[in-house]
């Protein structure tokens, strides 16, 4: 069995919630044994909203086109473009 993705796990965590609170307060019970067979039915309900939720299979798809890779410029007429510094952070201490 896979493991299920975060809708899955948001739906069904979200289904035992409301559905526990809404059996609860519709039952009006006040026993143990009732509240843990509320809270059991909940909980099943949840898990069952969760395996039964469809899947996405293939990968997103994106609207735009690729774009087209720019032409190299001649030597000549390069843009050079200086690099970040990558240091051992000599420079960023407080104090020493």
């Amino acid at each position: 069995m896979q493991r299920p993705n975060a809708a899955q796990l948001a739906y069904g965590s979200a289904t035992v919630a409301l559905a526990t609170v809404a059996l609860l307060l519709l039952s009006r019970t006040t026993t143990t044994l009732g509240i843990a067979v509320i809270c059991t039915a909940g909980l099943l309900l949840g898990v069952l909203v969760a395996v039964t939720m469809p899947v996405r299979t293939g990968s997103v798809k994106t609207s735009a086109p690729p774009v087209p890779a720019a032409t190299p410029a001649p030597d000549d007429k390069k843009i050079r473009v200086p690099a970040a510094r990558v240091g051992a952070g000599a420079d960023t201490r407080i104090g020493s």
